[in-house]
């Protein structure tokens, strides 16, 4: 017996236009933060996710949920960016097997010269070609195919930052 649910002609359609967009955004976000900032999008993420943590500094746990990337992969990027000089890792205090990611001084700089090209290059790729109604839509069904995707309550992941508190800099 055949129980499979072939897609019909226009949620065929639906999926590789999907598919195309996906791939298409990504190539040229991508490519142009690696010609403006000489790093890859997943660097920019992880920069990203610490910016806005608390202290600037997420559990290497958190930080890799928050990514949606694999404990492994964060942490050589993370490594990599520690030789940098743009983020240090430290134990955590409160558990023996945690450790703490916190971006740098250095980090933050990088990512502050780094935002205004990636930030244009996603306005070009993907809201310039959408109306706000469209823009509203797609999130929408991005937010669908997340909750229905995703055993989290929410994406990022924006839990524990670890046992420093807020940041007083960023509490205005």
């Amino acid at each position: 017996m055949d129980h499979t649910r072939w897609l019909d002609d226009e949620e065929q359609r639906t999926w590789r236009a999907f598919l195309a967009a996906q791939r298409l955004v990504s190539e040229k976000v991508e490519r142009r933060l690696q010609t403006a900032a000489g790093m890859p999008q997943a660097y920019y993420e992880i920069l990203v996710r610490l910016s806005e943590a608390p202290c600037r500094t997420l559990r290497m746990s958190v930080l890799a949920d928050s990514a949606m990337s694999s404990r492994s992969r964060v942490s050589h990027a993370v490594a990599r960016m520690e030789e940098a000089g743009w983020i240090v890792r430290r134990a955590c205090p409160t558990d023996r097997r945690g450790q703490l990611a916190q971006l740098t001084e250095d980090g933050w700089q990088v990512l502050v010269a780094a935002a205004p090209e990636h930030v244009e290059s996603v306005r070009e790729a993907v809201f310039d070609a959408l109306t706000p109604d469209q823009q509203a839509a797609l999130r929408d069904a991005a937010e669908a195919i997340v909750a229905h995707l995703s055993d989290r309550p929410e994406w990022p992941v924006t839990g524990d930052s670890g046992p420093d508190g807020p940041d007083p800099a960023r509490a205005s």
